[in-house]
């Protein structure tokens, strides 16, 4: 399977802030990489050297077979790009927005016209069409924003935190647009720091934190790394604490997490040990509020892989997601 976007040794920097440090990418035609990290990860940096917008400081990177230093006009005209806020004029209609794109593109008047409606139809925005798009939802927008990165039908997509401020009924009706993209045969890479995002999107995740890869895998890969089944408690009140943590530190194979009344061990042996580790709870006269067994997500990933959530940033890298944004409105100009 050949690769439709691939990069090597990406280096990026913003002053002193290193922004991208050797970061390798590869993203076979027809799948979807998610690119996994907090705000600051250098993601956004690395769809700007990907879209021609920034020029690497070392490194190289093709798409769709162009050098993206060499021949930027080629990966131009090759690309689709959402990017984290949605492009579109909300004093022009739905339609006369992807009508703008299409003749800019240079599709002619008849075939902008009717390339429009056509998406306008697939993304269910057509009853909308002819009305402002100051008129229309978050999710409304992030929607007529995709289909204008479809508009030239181009065979690779770029999408930067596609969902970033949608309510999660609008997040799922973008996903919903997206994986039909990819049965059509689209081959995107979509920027996420939404763990959930990438585990029901992406064909293969790299996860990056400071402008390098930390992880590299499938959803199933990057949990088996952090191990099995959690079992999860939530006690009444915290006066039986210590004695629900004696308990569960006799069946958990790993580091004990406690926050509030909420303690979650991680277990082998699964539903067996689940029973009686609350066998156990019950005959110590410990009182529960809530019990559950859960498979690792890909927040245990990140957390164990960086030792930090993926909300928080440090001052350093609050400085790349404003550098990131001011080169790349420069470079853009």
């Amino acid at each position: 399977m050949k690769s439709m976007i691939e990069a090597r040794g990406l280096g990026k920097r913003y002053g002193d802030v290193v922004a991208l440090d050797g970061l390798d990418l590869t993203v076979p035609e027809g799948t979807v990489l998610g690119l996994l990290g907090p705000n600051g990860a250098g993601k956004t940096t690395a769809v700007s050297i990907l879209t021609t917008l920034l020029q690497p400081d070392s490194g190289s990177a093709t798409v769709a077979g162009a050098d993206v230093v060499v021949s930027p006009g080629e990966v131009r005209q090759r690309i689709g790009l959402s990017g984290q806020y949605a492009a579109v004029d909300e004093h022009l209609t739905g339609f006369e927005n992807l009508d703008m794109i299409g003749r800019l593109y240079h599709l002619g008047a008849k075939r902008s016209k009717t390339r429009a409606r056509e998406l306008l139809e697939r993304f269910s925005l057509d009853e909308a069409a002819d009305r402002p798009v100051k008129t229309y939802s978050g999710g409304m927008r992030r929607r007529l924003d995709l289909a204008g990165a479809l508009v030239a039908e181009a065979p690779v997509l770029l999408l930067d935190e596609p969902t970033t401020g949608l309510d999660p009924h609008s997040r799922t009706e973008l996903w919903t647009v997206i994986r039909d993209l990819v049965n059509r045969g689209r081959t995107l890479l979509l920027t996420t720091q939404y763990m959930e995002e990438a585990d029901q999107l992406s064909d293969d995740i790299v996860v990056i934190d400071h402008g390098r890869e930390i992880a590299h895998g499938t959803a199933d890969e990057l949990k088996t790394m952090v191990g099995g089944e959690r079992i999860v408690v939530s006690l009444e009140s915290k006066e039986g604490m210590d004695d629900a943590r004696r308990v569960l530190a006799r069946f958990s194979v790993g580091d004990l997490h406690i926050e509030d009344r909420s303690i979650t061990a991680p277990i082998s042996g699964g539903a067996e040990t689940l029973t009686d580790a609350l066998r156990s709870l019950d005959e110590q006269g410990i009182k529960l509020r809530d019990v559950g067994l859960r498979r690792p997500t890909l927040d245990d990933v990140f957390l164990s892989l960086t030792g930090h959530v993926t909300e928080s940033g440090s001052e350093a890298t609050e400085g790349v997601d404003r550098d990131e944004e001011l080169v790349t409105m420069k470079e853009a100009s």
